[in-house]
């Protein structure tokens, strides 16, 4: 339904700036908007206004010098770095006399391009259609319903009115299989809650280097490119900590500013990894002069999501860039905030596990156990459940060992196997609370 040209199309880029002037970073992002998703760029107009046109969106000024690109270049297609109502979309066309994407369109476009597996595909094609069904205004109006009256009537159903239950009748079934596929993910982390694996989800603003990183932290050869929404599909891969316990590391899409509405909808079992993890990585490209706008932007996203009172450590990628040595900062209540490092070089990646284990683990109490002979099951819990840093086989046949738990494993394993560690070493917080 959604082909496309196997060459680039000559585009026009139309930046507009609705209340403020258009800034060389909007400039540079929208511009590499278009580059990934194929478009030739022939030539750019800029406009800022206060308020956009109810007609064209821009002023009659603008559309001249507009059309005059288009002459100039013989362009294919204009590309508006603003979200387009559908009237203003078809007057434009009607003007221009060649296809107009808006910053939605062309976000939707490539999420078309990026989507491999059959989830992802899925939920672009929902993104897509319930965009074009905000786009049939007035369409069709050669082939509206005629008027009344001998040889006027009409054939009944109009070709509108025909486009619109066929897009609703496939949105329906999109939304049953993506329903299916949500229970599946539901059950996955169902799962993981009942083996009590936390899940650490990264994210942050399109391009800041979370492929990278994910690769660097899993080895899990994930395709991490100079280009935005390289990552589309979600990856999960086991995180081996310092303290020797596992988490769910999880990469997502990444976020950008006006994220279309439909996409934030159609991705929500994708995004519900990020709001049900128990740590949020947000990755930030500290060489990126925009980079405080960067973070208030996907907070913004999370906000959508549910995901904004979610523990957070800011991860500062491509400190190389600025010369900065890896380093971990921690907040008031002595717990990591930010950590500076290197996804490329792998610099600092340790700081960064140490941080997640410290984060995550924070609850863990460590003793010495003393076990006779006869408690040979409580031994194997103690093993199955914590880290057992030393043991030792006493003159009695017994043991005694040195474990460290998360407190709820020791309160369950005090009250129903009688645990209690020896007075010999108090219980202590884990090395993994100190750092």
């Amino acid at each position: 339904m959604f082909e496309r040209p196997q060459r680039g199309e000559r585009a026009i880029l139309l930046y507009a700036g609705i209340g403020r002037q258009v800034s060389e970073d909007d400039r540079q992002e929208f511009c590499a908007l278009a580059l990934s998703a194929g478009a030739e760029i022939a030539g750019e107009v800029t406009a800022n206004r206060l308020i956009p046109s109810p007609r064209y969106f821009i002023g009659t000024g603008k559309l001249e010098e507009l059309q005059a690109e288009v002459r100039a270049h013989e362009a294919e297609l204009v590309l508006v770095d603003h979200e387009l109502s559908p009237r203003q979309e078809k007057n434009l066309e009607d003007a221009l006399k060649v296809r107009v994407v808006d910053r939605a369109g062309l976000i939707l476009d490539i999420f078309a391009l990026r989507a491999r597996t059959f989830e992802g595909k899925l939920q672009v094609e929902l993104a897509q259609l319930q965009h074009l069904s905000t786009r049939l205004v007035r369409g069709w109006t050669h082939l509206e319903r005629q008027k009344g009256g001998i040889g006027l009537r009409g054939p009944g159903e109009t070709q509108l009115e025909s486009d619109r239950r066929m897009i609703g009748q496939a949105i329906k079934r999109l939304h049953k299989r993506l329903e299916r596929v949500e229970k599946r993910r539901q059950q996955g982390r169902q799962q993981r809650h009942k083996q009590e694996i936390p899940t650490v989800s990264l994210v942050g603003y399109t391009n800041a280097g979370k492929s990278t990183l994910f690769n660097r932290l899993c080895d899990a050869g994930v395709v991490a490119v100079d280009q935005l929404f390289a990552t589309l599909d979600p990856t999960l891969r086991k995180l081996e900590l310092p303290n020797g316990q596992d988490a769910i590391l999880a990469d997502t899409v990444g976020f950008i500013r006006d994220l279309p509405h439909e996409l934030v909808a159609a991705f929500k079992s994708t995004l519900e990894e990020t709001r049900d993890a128990r740590l949020l990585l947000h990755v930030v490209d500290c060489a990126d002069e925009a980079c405080d706008e960067r973070i208030e932007q996907v907070n913004t996203v999370l906000k959508s999501i549910g995901a904004d009172g979610l523990p957070v450590i800011h991860v500062y990628n491509k400190a190389d860039i600025l010369d900065v040595p890896p380093r971990l900062d921690r907040a008031e209540t002595g717990m990591p905030s930010r950590i500076w490092l290197s996804a490329e070089t792998g610099a600092g990646i340790e700081l960064l596990l140490e941080a997640i284990a410290e984060f995550l683990f924070q609850d863990r109490v460590r003793g010495l156990v003393k076990l006779d002979n006869s408690q040979a099951r409580l031994r194997a819990l103690l093993y199955s459940a914590g880290q057992v840093a030393s043991e030792r086989v006493t003159d009695e046949g017994g043991w005694e060992v040195e474990v460290e738990l998360a407190q709820r494993d020791y309160d369950q394993l005090h009250s129903r196997e009688g645990l209690q560690f020896s007075s010999i070493s108090e219980v202590q917080k884990s090395s993994a609370t100190n750092g």
